[in-house]
């Protein structure tokens, strides 16, 4: 298990407990509060759409060109989106820290 910490769209912060080997967005979605993820992973959605925290993005592997494609059409894009389906939730990255970015 690895540990994700996660600010809902409220503003709350909770501490989740991830499956490693998955990616962030399969966590996210099982959550109420979570993220619609509606094309199950896919990269062509941008429903799992999250913030990271600046602290972690030199810990994640770059988006792929095709994720970051479909974050600049959004309007909530920041330098620190990323798609969460496209984020693996590994031990190295236990404690991760993102937001979940306002629904599009």
């Amino acid at each position: 298990m690895a540990d994700l910490i996660v600010v809902d769209r409220d503003g709350v912060e909770h501490k989740v407990e991830g499956k490693v080997g998955v990616s962030v967005m399969e966590t996210l979605r099982e959550l109420d509060w979570g993220v619609a993820a509606i094309c199950g992973g896919m990269c062509s959605c941008a429903t799992c759409h999250i913030y990271v925290d600046d602290a972690w993005l030199g810990k994640l592997p770059a988006p792929q060109p095709d994720e970051k494609e479909l974050l600049q059409e959004l309007s909530g894009y920041q330098p620190n989106s990323r798609l969460s389906c496209q984020v693996q939730l590994e031990e190295s990255v236990s404690g991760l820290r993102v937001s979940i970015a306002p629904d599009e």
